[in-house]
């Protein structure tokens, strides 16, 4: 776990792999986003794209689970926002997509002196090394010293 004092600004980090499949593609775009181009093959190669592409909002989603999955995760209590979000390239079914992050800035709360907010860069990437979607992030993330959301071991002082 990595907390607010282990975060250093300019840092750049590699990470994730998700192979994005027809099906999901298509399961996404009926409950969310059910626009010819990513529910229907014949429909997608008569558009601009040519083929059957992924919602911007699904390869967001796709983002999303690869920061869950990572293997040293940031002691996050909550995202504040997401800005600048540009769907750069069209995601298709068999690309595998991964993340490259850097890290922005960060600070201190002011009102509560066990979390700080972290703003780190995000892009997608495809199999490629093609961005498919950028972004910027800001996490309110737990500082080290915070024992309130640390687990308490049994018998310890409370």
């Amino acid at each position: 776990m990595r907390y607010f004092e282990d975060v250093v600004v300019g840092s750049i980090d590699s990470f994730g792999s998700y192979t994005v499949t027809k099906d999901e593609i298509m399961e996404f775009a009926e409950k969310y986003d059910p626009q010819p181009f990513h529910l229907d093959e014949a429909a997608a190669a008569e558009s601009m794209f040519g083929e059957l592409v992924a919602s911007g909002w699904h390869t967001m989603a796709m983002c999303m689970r690869m920061i869950a999955d990572r293997p040293d995760p940031l002691a996050a209590l909550a995202g504040v926002g997401a800005d600048n979000i540009r769907w750069r390239n069209p995601v298709t079914p068999g690309d595998t997509l991964s993340l490259r992050t850097e890290v922005l800035s960060k600070r201190a709360s002011e009102g509560r002196d066990d979390w700080g907010f972290v703003t780190s860069a995000i892009e997608c990437l495809n199999g490629d090394d093609e961005v498919v979607v950028s972004f910027e992030t800001t996490a309110l993330v737990q500082r080290r010293e915070d024992n309130q959301y640390q687990q308490r071991k049994p018998g310890a002082e409370n």
